[in-house]
């Protein structure tokens, strides 16, 4: 805690020293700042967990975290953080979970992964339409006005249909198709990897759950994880979140307003819950798109996957639950 404290200070302080600089020579100081903690910690990690934005990445750290929780002794409300289980216990693992933001913008490698060569990866990906729909509403209610700024966001406060920003080039599903088509690209180069999809950790939590650990070398028993998947289920989430159960963690599991239910983390878990917010026409736009342009790699179409659905009405990164 301290040490994030500190880095925020140091960070701030920096920026505030070069307030006299135009905007975009602070705006790539403090990405390249940022870049340079995320390569620290890349080199210290046992494995990375990397994902675009809304991809279930939440939902998957708190199955993780309840399961170390349990494999190592560890207090509820701890959710993994980095290093922060490790120092409880050496034989928990450094997790570096990043969306790979900054990196690049530290280390200058735009146009490969060469940056995670050497790592245990484990790559989330999720649909790319209902990914670009859950981005519309981290924007719209969660996100602070310098990140929106910092990450090529539309403007704080625009005035953008939910049909203009799936189609943003910078954010929307161009965005995030051009991602993860960058990672099958240069899947061999990396070796280590192991490719999940949140629509099947929907399916089947347990097994997912179970993949992962067993491939970051740490595996254990199916009590262990199914206990684990219980603790993450939706409706526990919504709780967890409501009582600020990981208030130690930051505003990752707070909700921008508790008054309005699209602010909060854990808001909606429904695959192909995109349609419901576009026209007849918009949706056949939006699936041609994707169809001309992602990497058949991933295993998704035009018809979006079939998977139980949750107790609610859902689709966020929490089962989805969202990250």
């Amino acid at each position: 805690m301290f040490q994030t404290v500190w880095k925020k200070f140091s960070r701030h302080a920096v920026l505030g020293a070069v307030f006299f600089l135009p905007y975009e020579k602070r705006r790539k100081l403090e990405r390249w700042m940022r870049g340079r903690v995320e390569a620290r910690k890349m080199a210290d990690a046992d494995w990375v967990l990397v994902s675009w934005g809304k991809s279930g990445r939440t939902w998957l750290r708190v199955m993780l975290s309840r399961f170390y929780q349990i494999k190592f002794d560890l207090p509820e409300g701890m959710l993994v953080g980095f290093d922060n289980m490790h120092r409880a216990n050496r034989d928990a693992p450094k997790v570096f979970f990043t969306h790979g933001n900054y990196l690049k913008d530290y280390t200058g490698h735009e146009d490969d992964k060469r940056d995670f060569y050497n790592k245990k990866i484990v790559l989330l990906v999720r649909d790319p339409r209902d990914v670009a729909v859950s981005q519309f509403f981290q924007w719209k209610y969660r996100m602070r006005t310098r990140k929106k700024a910092l990450n090529d966001y539309p403007e704080h406060g625009s005035d953008i249909s939910m049909f203009d920003f799936m189609m943003h080039p910078h954010q929307g599903m161009p965005r995030i198709i051009e991602y993860f088509n960058g990672w099958t690209a240069d899947v061999d180069n990396i070796g280590d990897i192991l490719i999940i999809r949140y629509e099947d950790m929907r399916a089947n939590p347990e097994a997912v759950l179970k993949q992962v650990v067993d491939f970051t070398g740490t595996p254990g028993t199916d009590e262990q994880i199914a206990e684990a998947v219980e603790y993450a289920r939706y409706e526990n989430m919504k709780k967890l979140e409501e009582k600020s159960v990981f208030r130690l963690a930051g505003g990752r599991m707070q909700p921008g307003d508790k008054k309005n239910p699209d602010s909060f983390k854990v808001r909606r878990a429904k695959v192909g819950g995109y349609r419901d917010y576009y026209t007849d026409e918009e949706v056949s736009q939006i699936d041609g798109y994707m169809a001309a342009h992602l990497s058949s790699d991933f295993n998704y179409t035009s018809e979006p996957l079939v998977v139980p659905e949750l107790g609610g009405d859902s689709d966020s990164d929490a089962s989805q639950a969202t990250a």
